[in-house]
């Protein structure tokens, strides 16, 4: 993808869907993995992509990598087929939010 205009569409869509700040994730994803006994260094809490994340929200459009682009995408397809009208969530289902909130998109958020 190197055309500006996908980019720039890929990276309205991404902030969509990433609706949680570089703060909120990071904390969450400590929290994420956090156990009874020891909690990993916050620059390796949380999954690959839930870091990855993390890191496109600290960068400048300008500095995206095509890897970044990728996860991006990524990221934008799972928030939407997670957050499908169609696939209503259940009460209570923190297990899907808690996936989400990986990703940094939290669906209790306005």
């Amino acid at each position: 993808m190197t055309d500006a205009l996908e980019r720039d569409a890929l990276w309205e869509d991404f902030h969509r869907a990433v609706n949680m700040t570089s703060a909120e994730l990071a904390a969450w994803l400590r929290v994420g993995d956090a156990g009874e006994t020891t909690e990993p260094l916050p620059d390796r809490a949380g999954s690959d992509t839930g870091q990855h994340v993390l890191a496109i929200l600290q960068k400048r459009r300008t500095d995206l990598t095509e890897d970044d682009l990728r996860v991006m995408e990524e990221v934008v397809d799972a928030v939407a087929e997670e957050t499908d009208p169609e696939n209503e969530p259940v009460a209570g289902d923190t297990a899907r939010r808690h996936r989400l909130m990986t990703l940094g998109h939290d669906p209790l958020k306005a």
